[in-house]
């Protein structure tokens, strides 16, 4: 990841919304749910909530997939993972005291990853 992409995405997530919208479809899993569920979970008017939903697409921290009428959303997770990555790269200086990032590797409810 380049500094620019972790500036966008740590951008997108330091706003209290965007963050609980992001967090809560990192906890979806890769299934996600749609753009009316996030809504109803996070209480949000529909413009509000599409306002901060381009953010965080802009920084390529979510995904989204019509199907039919509705808007699939989804953690982009190697997006995440990356930033992660990036974040822990220089950890302790590579001292051995200091474990790895591990990366999120989301498991769908039927199992697959």
């Amino acid at each position: 990841m380049e500094t620019d992409d972790a500036l966008a995405a740590l951008s997108a997530l330091s706003h209290e919304t965007r963050l609980a919208a992001f967090r809560e479809l990192v906890q979806a899993g890769p299934e996600g749910i749609s753009v009316g569920e996030l809504r109803e979970r996070l209480d949000l008017p529909p413009a509000t909530l599409t306002a901060h939903l381009n953010g965080l697409r802009a920084a390529a921290l979510i995904d989204d997939e019509r199907e039919g009428r509705v808007i699939r959303l989804r953690a982009n997770y190697s997006q995440m993972n990356a930033l992660i990555a990036y974040l822990t790269e220089n950890c302790c200086a590579g001292s051995a005291h200091c474990a790895p990032a591990i990366a999120c590797k989301p498991k769908s409810k039927g199992g697959r990853a």
